[in-house]
């Protein structure tokens, strides 16, 4: 699969450091895309927003640390950016901190979803 100049833009728009992530992957756009289109179904946004929701720092930053590896391996470079200062945040034990980087968190999860969709084309 040929990525076109109008799907990469699409890519970086939504965050997605799309050049790493062919570095990262060794070029193979194919496999790239099989694994990048599974974040869909990645349970740890839901979790971590429902972690915070309960006021339960310890799994907060627990499901933060997840997100954060699976935006940085899969190269969703805003999503991994803020998710980080999320972890960081609630590794210190701030709840409401994390918390404040929830909006954030949940643009750059739908705009990943979004961009996605084109890999799955």
């Amino acid at each position: 699969m040929a990525m076109t100049t109008e799907r990469t833009c699409a890519l970086e728009e939504a965050g997605i450091d799309y050049a790493d992530a062919l570095e990262r992957f060794g070029g193979n756009e194919a496999l790239y895309a099989r694994l990048a289109v599974k974040y869909a179904n990645d349970p740890h946004f839901a979790a971590l927003e429902e972690a915070l929701t309960a006021d339960d720092t310890e799994r907060a930053f627990s499901e933060a640390h997840a997100l954060k590896g699976v935006a940085g391996n899969l190269s969703f470079a805003a999503l991994y950016n803020t998710a980080t200062k999320a972890c960081e945040d609630l590794r210190a034990g701030d709840l409401e901190a994390g918390r404040a980087h929830l909006p954030a968190l949940r643009a750059e999860h739908e705009a990943v979803l979004g961009a996605l969709g084109s890999l799955a084309n």
